[in-house]
């Protein structure tokens, strides 16, 4: 069999690498970056913060898939005495509960949201005005869109259903994701992946292995859309102020603040992780959307009125503070009338596929950087075997 490249060492990458590899391709790897990971490196030092929000769900697809293989290692859960501590900015104030009618929405089958009508429409008809907004803002903690109203009502439906369940699906990895990344890596190595790392490859450097067996494109899609020379290589993504924060310890602070009159999401991520920043400190992270063009000062203000809210003193309790700037990084978002499958496809001909969290696969999140590493692995080896049986062909003529 022909070896198969794999172009991004990120979460679509590495496990389009081990699927290959397990059904015994022969794989190489190939990160522009000194280590592996993508969007879901954690940083190293004390403060253990992953590049942007990370939460497993589980009852998505990859929680199954690593945990056969050993790879999901140790997670924690949402502790109980920290779920009493989630708060609701609602009319300016902090509240401990949502509307009602956000939480009658809640139990809406998304089956009866429709694909071609947007969100706050839909929902407004569901259960009122009221509810249908808190429930739109309240999606920021998973879709990182300033608008999740405007989307389809189908697709925000779907992930407020898993976003709002009771008990939590979000499972969070010890020690942050690279945890999960190491141990991916590594499966991959004894499976005999070839991994190169700084290997930054072009679009002549593409064609060049295509030539020797197929490619899957793990990428950003506007990596990807560059490096394979395709302009239609665009979807839709949020544009999201991200702040990283270590304050000193200090009783009766917030585990979640979620923004009902805006979207936007504040989480104390040492609550259930005690390894992620030092004893006596804890460490929070807030995201907070922004509308295309407004300066990423708008989303840190308002971060700050969120922890306002729920982290008295945070000010001067701050020992360490990040700010940063996610743009067409935080996955693809479907407007009325699209879905997954009217995504950028896999398929990319001439050998050439493609991975990554905008592209046509469902799922929440990384699920769909997941689901597009598996197919589009499946779809590598099809190509591979189909390029090997015409060369022994050809031979033998």
């Amino acid at each position: 069999m022909q070896r198969i490249h794999v172009i991004g060492g990120g979460f679509a990458g590495l496990t389009a690498a081990v699927t290959a590899a397990e059904s015994g391709a022969q794989v190489t790897l190939h990160e522009a970056h000194h280590t592996l990971g993508g969007r879901a490196r954690t940083a190293e030092g004390p403060y253990r913060i992953n590049e942007g929000p990370h939460a497993l769900y589980n009852g998505g697809p990859h929680w199954t898939w690593l945990a056969r293989r050993g790879l999901l290692g140790p997670v924690a859960a949402v502790p109980l005495l920290e779920g009493t501590r989630f708060r609701f900015r609602r009319d300016g104030v902090s509240r401990r509960t949502p509307p009602l009618g956000m939480l009658r929405l809640a139990r809406r089958s998304a089956r009866h949201a429709p694909v071609d009508a947007d969100y706050l429409g839909w929902a407004g008809g569901q259960v009122g005005e009221e509810g249908a907004r808190a429930a739109a803002h309240y999606m920021g903690v998973a879709l990182f869109h300033h608008d999740p109203g405007s989307l389809s009502a189908a697709f925000v439906q779907e992930r407020f259903r898993r976003a709002a369940a009771l008990p939590p699906e979000a499972r969070y990895p010890v020690g942050g994701w690279a945890q999960v990344v190491d141990r991916m890596a590594a499966h991959a190595r004894n499976l005999g992946v070839r991994v190169e790392t700084t290997a930054r490859i072009d679009a002549p450097a593409l064609a060049a292995l295509a030539r020797t067996g197929p490619v899957i494109v793990a990428t950003s899609l506007d990596a990807a859309r560059t490096l394979l020379d395709d302009p239609a290589l665009t979807w839709d993504s949020g544009r999201t102020a991200l702040i990283d924060l270590a304050v000193r310890t200090r009783r009766g602070d917030a585990f979640v603040v979620s923004d009902l009159d805006a979207p936007g999401w504040i989480e104390r991520f040492s609550a259930q992780d005690r390894t992620l920043a030092p004893a006596g400190e804890q460490l929070v992270q807030g995201h907070v959307p922004i509308a295309p063009g407004a300066p990423k000062a708008d989303g840190v203000a308002r971060a700050e009125q969120l922890l306002d809210l729920g982290f008295d003193g945070w000010r001067d309790r701050v020992t360490w503070r990040r700010e940063a700037l996610a743009t067409g990084r935080t996955g693809a978002v479907d407007r009325p009338g699209t879905t997954w499958r009217d995504r950028p496809s896999i398929i990319r001909g001439d050998g050439v596929f493609l991975a990554g969290d905008q592209v046509a696969a469902p799922g929440l999140l990384s699920e769909v950087s997941f689901n597009s590493g598996i197919e589009a692995a499946t779809l590598a080896l099809k190509a591979a075997e189909r390029r090997t049986d015409t060369g022994a062909d050809l031979r033998s003529a």
